[in-house]
């Protein structure tokens, strides 16, 4: 105010949409290169600070990388930003150590299986410059410790190396001169004997007394991963996700009905919180068998049968998947509050409880479900309402969701249903028996938010993965393909303005819609999915899985 006149700041629209770069590659193919399946990426993972990604594969191992560009400064890129500091280095990465996390196993009570594959992984707060992560398979969870140690190296010895001969070599030691031998009484001992001897004769008079090796402790470090413990034999089922608390105490595992709750210093006891196992087994072993057997039935009749019989079939199959029974697919902790998570289900509804309710969270605090439009229910309605993944947003205000079809986020005090939604695969939709033919629209996608709230991201087919805008006001909509130039297959996907998240009414932003192609107008390959991404946790960085090769890009 300035004379009695109020000046009052126009509003800021929309941020503008970011321009990738890419940045780094690790693993990279070469032109008809076989990719070997235990070198596939199936978890990505930033620490709370950015300078670390771990990676995950199918062949049990997990792959460390550490931030180098900031070293030089001293200081985080974000604060170097809002100090106007000229920085002409992108984000950089180097590889820091890798390890065997988890080995192949047969459950012999079972019969069973159990494959090395790394489903997620999750870090820990650090302690004494050690790193500290969790890692899981379909049934073990492990705590890892990653610390640099120095090398111990034997720097005497009361043997001289020049004389060591045989299996009595000294690989290093420290020559010096050796006192004269003497007795165990303290006499000289003046004839001359072997020291070596391979059938270890006594020398005459005895043993001369015996110098201990000196160990010295060197300045050359080695990165040492030690599996601190191990929380077994908690799930009947797969787990499917894994997920730390904000009091840095506890973390939960959650497979197909359960989610156990863990102290990471008692690896042999966890709490039952969640259990939406059936009084009556038969309800959930039973009709996924109906189900599959109904549709053998149904691709039979869609090749031999009419398309009358066909559709009355199908009819009957949407009975048929209304009634099986409903899953959990994945949970997360929220991200400051430890008494809350939600998690997801294969029905497409998200649930939100609160563990100071009572000691089993049977009933939830909140659910957040869309209704389903009248007359849109198909055969495929139940399948691609399944959720794959949900994420907190960091201030814990908002959950992303991702489904088949689209990305969803949903307030927390909203539950009458999402505040966006980003269509991701709707000119698929003409293709979803295709699809279930080939097992693609099982498929898993991840999804992931930046630090700040104001975008979205997760994979597709043909290695791409889509960026949205979802602060008020915003129109970004970006493909980008996993290559050293993702730009390079990029068009125009038409959008629809995007709203306030405060606002009641819902948005919608929608893809591309031509059937046969994919967001850029080529046709699409379900033989190449990106399913693993991650957002840096304070930058506009994306890390991002084609295969087994790594992809970093930046904004």
């Amino acid at each position: 105010m300035h004379g009695g006149d109020e000046v009052v700041a126009a509003p800021a629209g929309p941020p503008q949409p970011l321009d990738w770069k890419f940045s780094q590659v690790f693993g990279e193919r070469t032109a008809g290169e076989e990719v070997q399946e235990v070198d596939i990426i199936s978890a990505i993972e930033f620490d709370k600070t950015g300078d670390h990604l771990a990676t995950g594969d199918r062949g049990g191992r997990v792959v460390l990388f550490e931030r180098t560009d900031t070293k030089d400064h001293g200081v985080s890129r974000r604060d170097l930003e809002r100090m106007d500091y000229l920085i002409s280095r992108h984000p950089e990465f180097r590889y820091k150590t890798e390890f065997q996390s988890h080995e192949p196993e047969f459950d012999y009570l079972k019969s069973l299986e159990i494959e090395e594959k790394i489903n997620k992984i999750r870090w820990c707060q650090t302690a004494n410059s050690a790193l500290f992560l969790l890692s899981t398979n379909d049934k073990t969870i492990k705590f890892w410790k990653v610390q640099e140690k120095k090398v111990k190296k034997i720097s005497d010895m009361n043997l001289d190396p020049s004389k060591a001969v045989g299996n009595g070599s000294i690989a290093s030691s420290s020559s010096s001169s050796s006192p004269k031998p003497c007795l165990a009484n303290g006499s000289s001992l003046g004839g001359s004997y072997n020291y070596l001897s391979h059938d270890f004769s006594f020398p005459p008079g005895g043993l001369p007394s015996l110098h201990l090796p000196v160990v010295v402790t060197s300045q050359e470090t080695n990165l040492v991963a030690r599996c601190r413990r191990v929380y077994g034999h908690a799930h009947d089922y797969h787990i499917n996700s894994i997920s730390n608390n904000s009091d840095g105490e506890t973390f939960i595992s959650a497979d197909d009905l359960r989610i156990n709750l863990w102290n990471l210093e008692i690896s042999n006891q966890s709490f039952n919180i969640v259990d939406v196992k059936p009084a009556n087994m038969e309800d959930l072993t039973g009709k996924p068998l109906l189900f599959w057997y109904f549709s053998l039935l149904l691709s039979l009749l869609k090749v031999y049968a009419s398309s009358v019989l066909f559709n009355i079939f199908a009819k009957v199959m949407v009975i048929v998947m209304s009634i099986i029974a409903e899953v959990i697919t994945s949970a997360e902790f929220h991200p400051t509050h430890c008494n809350m998570l939600a998690y997801s289900s294969s029905k497409g509804s998200i649930r939100l409880i609160d563990l100071r309710q009572s000691a089993l969270c049977d009933s939830h605090a909140k659910l957040f479900e869309e209704p389903e439009a009248p007359g849109s229910r198909s055969f495929f309605t139940e399948i691609i309402a399944s959720i794959s993944d949900i994420k907190f947003a960091k201030d814990g205000r908002y959950i992303l969701s991702r489904d088949y079809m689209t990305l969803k986020l949903w307030d927390i005090n909203m539950d009458s249903g999402p505040v966006a939604t980003f269509q991701v695969h709707e000119y698929l939709r003409p293709k979803l028996c295709d699809l279930y033919e080939n097992d693609s629209i099982f498929d898993k996608f991840e999804c992931c938010l930046s630090g700040d709230g104001l975008r979205v991201a997760t994979g597709s087919y043909s290695n791409l993965f889509r960026v949205f805008g979802c602060a008020p006001g915003s129109t970004e909509a970006t493909t980008l393909e996993a290559s050293k130039n993702p730009m390079r297959r990029q068009v125009q996907t038409p959008s629809r303005p995007s709203r306030p998240l405060s606002s009641i009414t819902r948005v919608v932003r929608r893809g591309t819609e031509t059937p046969g192609v994919d967001a850029n107008g080529n046709s699409f390959d379900f033989t190449t999915k990106l399913l693993h991404l991650a957002w840096h946790p304070t930058e506009n960085s994306i890390a991002c899985a084609a295969a087994n090769s790594l992809y970093m890009y930046y904004a």
